[in-house]
């Protein structure tokens, strides 16, 4: 659709223009007058100087790194003013440093953004503040992209977006409709690219709560603790969304925007995955490495990779199919071996597996009387693996626990079996010292 069409289905788009020399577009000039961090007013800001209001001591919960958080002891640091953006608007919030502090978390309390850091600094010291500006900038580019996709999904096709994530990697848009067509995704696609090329200017225009101008753009209300006044994100001609989040000034910043794919959502929701910018560029690099990795091991060219791996899956479970086969022969030969032996021997088989699973274990069982004793195992002889108890009587309910005990194991017992996982496969030996004991007493 072009911006000038889009302008009939947008009359609130000419209402800011026509109102925006009364609020004016925001800029640090008038930074008193109205509740907006810095990080907002001009989000390409990646150096600043300010005065440190309050310090306090405090813990927080960081990212080990693991995927598992952990609570650290530091401070809660509140500035005049930041260019830190505090999360918000399904924006992270940003990394950077205070002086030398680095600032693990950002956070926002009422009108006050609160930098945590693990050291105390001094309340009315002048400091330096520096933003992580790579994460910020990936910030600004995916979330201006957010925006973007959702005009045009909501414009074109009365999609609206119910919710969205800035992933790592890899964002999506929840959208309230159970489907989207290819064509639909290509065509928001495009739409969405054309509207990079053509340049367009996105500004933010400030206005107070309660303000009649806030009735007439997008938004999913308030915080119910914000203070101050609203900023609306005007991409011009396109979308005009009440937001706190930082932006690219021109959607040119972009560079350019990838629909993925289209997965089901949450009942009756369609979730649509997109890269913007420079993600676009690292997913690129990391595809075309891992194409090149692939044509080295499949001695084949990239338009050949599919047929390849399927060639090979159908193989491999082939190949599977014939080892199983040959383990099941293996397993009752093996019980064979020991009918035959046991017969001038002891009635107790130990016997170990690297290769062998569950079903292994099961087939000597089962090919063998309920006179026999089993101490079965399989896997890692030196590590990990499973193992099968079997003996008549009293054997499992006096040996068993002592048994799964030695090697680290857990195991469900019925009847005469026990049968379960081991950590220790290495202590075997031990068990085994228990479960010949046992068989001593019984025959003495």
């Amino acid at each position: 659709m072009h911006p000038n069409l889009l302008s009939v289905f947008f009359p609130q788009i000419t209402l800011l223009r026509s109102i925006q020399k009364l609020f004016g577009t925001f800029s640090g000039s008038n930074r008193a007058a109205v509740m907006v961090f810095m990080c907002q007013s001009d989000s390409y800001l990646t150096h600043f100087k300010t005065t440190v209001v309050a310090c306090q001591p405090t813990e927080c919960k960081i990212d080990a790194g693991n995927g598992k958080l952990q609570k650290i002891k530091g401070f809660n640091v509140e500035l005049e003013d930041t260019i830190l953006f505090p999360e918000g608007g399904g924006q992270p919030d940003d990394r950077g440093k205070i002086n030398e502090h680095e600032v693990k978390r950002v956070i926002r309390k009422a009108d006050k953004a609160l930098h945590f850091i693990e050291k105390e600094i001094e309340v009315g010291q002048i400091v330096d503040v520096d933003v992580d500006w790579k994460r910020r900038f990936d910030h600004m580019q995916q979330h201006s992209a957010q925006h973007l996709i959702t005009a045009i999904a909501d414009h074109e096709y009365g999609y609206k977006t119910t919710s969205w994530d800035l992933g790592k990697s890899v964002s999506f848009i929840e959208l309230d409709t159970p489907n989207i067509s290819e064509e639909q995704r290509q065509n928001i696609e495009k739409l969405t690219n054309k509207a990079i090329q053509d340049s367009v200017a996105v500004q933010v225009h400030v206005t107070q709560v309660g303000s009649p101008l806030l009735k007439s753009v997008r938004a999913r209300g308030l915080p119910e603790d914000h203070v101050g006044d609203v900023r609306i994100v005007d991409m011009q001609g396109i979308d005009a969304n009440m937001c706190c989040g930082t932006h690219v000034s021109n959607l040119s910043h972009l560079q350019c925007i990838k629909l993925l794919s289209v997965e089901k959502g949450k009942k009756g929701k369609t979730n649509l995955f997109f890269l913007a910018g420079d993600r676009i560029l690292a997913y690129n690099g990391k595809c075309y490495n891992t194409e090149k990795e692939l044509t080295k091991l499949l001695k084949c060219g990239p338009d050949q990779h599919v047929q390849a791996v399927e060639r090979s899956i159908k193989q491999l479970k082939l190949a599977q199919k014939n080892c199983t086969t040959l383990l099941r022969d293996i397993a009752v030969l093996e019980a064979s071996r020991f009918k035959l032996a046991s017969e001038d021997q002891n009635r107790l088989l130990v016997l170990h597996r690297k290769e062998g699973n569950n079903e292994f274990m099961n087939i000597i069982s089962n090919e063998l009387p309920d006179t026999a004793y089993l101490f079965l195992t399989v896997g890692d002889e030196k590590g990990e693996g499973m193992f099968l108890l079997k003996g008549p009587g009293t054997f499992i309910e006096n040996c068993g626990e002592k048994v799964a005990e030695a090697i680290c194991g857990k195991g469900l017992a019925k009847g005469t079996k026990m049968q379960g996982k081991a950590e220790k496969l290495q202590r075997k030996d031990q068990a085994l010292l228990t479960i010949k004991e046992y068989i001593s007493k019984q025959e003495s």
